[in-house]
């Protein structure tokens, strides 16, 4: 089976008039806006566009693969995708504008989002996912504590401002966070702009708190929201979904598998699966009895105790995570030794984690 890069060999001679735009379409534009188009794609105050083509060729200009090489995990495998839709008839002409991107380490939010107009006279609009920034990790474990955390109120805004004028119809969508960032921008946006709106896409994202999913607003909405995620979802799975999934075959094994370039892809669909993977379902009603064992106060406390330990390491993205040096770990764990309080924190929550997760596989047995 291939994947999107295969599909767009396959199917990126079909024009939107000759095929519609299906569910691979989607996952296609939610990786995109990954790609650090800073300075390429004009910003949400210019009122001017570039295709995706001229996009393209502006980006192989003005970085060579010695640069490319340096960049995070999540824009480096983007970067082929952006030079195959910038080659075929499908997406070469679309209309990129309004691309945003900011990290507010205060707030501790990260946020991203572009404004796609496609040749079938529809718009896209595609929320970026957690990149590799320590701060939208944060922003994830935050949104088991609260909703909204500050990158869905800026979902909401950047929807109502990159569409308020005009009357074309609306798709939202996103991978990972930006999935999550979708569905609550739709369900909270203005009665005028949700009108307009045809489908929304949340691949592989958590979901909400049962405040959301209960709400008036989220039920007026359900029937326009399409989940999918992989045969081992694990972000996906975060949280609650009143909406049905889509199960898609991966090639990739565990977490892994929520990475878009592992999901197959047959046709102009993505190659079903009937349910997910038994391993996925224990983690998923194990994190799940974990933050039932948790109240709110305990949750920001088991946060605040984890970013401690790395922000005391320097470790602002997850490659300074994973190439951590002895030096850089042993200040790790050094700072959590000096903090008595943070230190029997993380003791007694994943003490506790372990204890639901030994609970959950037994009575699977």
């Amino acid at each position: 089976m291939g994947n999107i890069l295969d599909y767009l060999d396959w199917r990126g001679d079909l024009t939107l008039g000759h095929s519609a735009f299906n569910e691979v379409d989607n996952l296609i534009l939610s990786q995109l806006v990954y790609v650090n188009f800073d300075y390429i794609v004009p910003p949400v105050w210019r009122e001017t566009t570039i295709t995706i083509q001229e996009a393209a060729e502006q980006y192989f200009k003005r970085y060579n693969e010695e640069q490319i090489g340096q960049f995070s995990y999540m824009v480096r495998i983007s970067i082929p995708l952006l030079w195959k839709l910038g080659q075929c008839a499908r997406f070469a002409n679309a209309r990129l504008s309004k691309f945003e991107n900011m990290i507010d380490l205060d707030r501790t939010k990260q946020f991203s989002a572009m404004h796609i107009e496609l040749d079938d006279g529809t718009i896209y609009i595609a929320y970026r996912g957690t990149d590799n920034n320590i701060v939208g990790w944060k922003e994830n474990f935050n949104m088991s504590v609260s909703t909204p955390v500050p990158s869905q109120f800026e979902a909401v805004r950047y929807l109502e401002d990159a569409t308020e004028e005009g009357e074309a119809l609306l798709r939202i969508g996103g991978h990972s966070k930006g999935g999550n960032l979708a569905v609550y921008a739709s369900v909270m946006c203005k009665a005028n702009i949700k009108s307009r709106i045809l489908e929304v896409f949340n691949n592989d994202g958590p979901g909400f708190d049962s405040k959301i999913t209960k709400s008036d607003a989220y039920k007026e909405m359900l029937n326009r929201i399409r989940t999918i995620a992989p045969l081992s979802s694990i972000v996906g799975m975060l949280l609650e979904h009143e909406e049905e999934y889509t199960i898609v075959q991966s090639y990739r094994s565990l977490l892994m598998q929520h990475e878009a370039f592992a999901w197959e892809v047959l046709g102009a669909s993505f190659v079903r699966a009937d349910q997910v993977e038994k391993k996925s379902e224990l983690l998923d009603a194990t994190l799940k009895s974990w933050l039932n064992q948790l109240d709110k106060l305990q949750r920001e406390q088991f946060i605040t105790a984890v970013f401690y330990v790395f922000e005391a390491g320097d470790v602002r993205t997850l490659e300074d995570l994973s190439r951590a040096k002895w030096k850089k770990i042993n200040e790790m764990i050094r700072a959590l030794h000096a903090s008595q309080e943070n230190k029997i924190v993380l003791a007694k929550t994943l003490k506790l984690l372990l204890t639901e997760g030994k609970k959950t596989f037994l009575s699977s047995k």
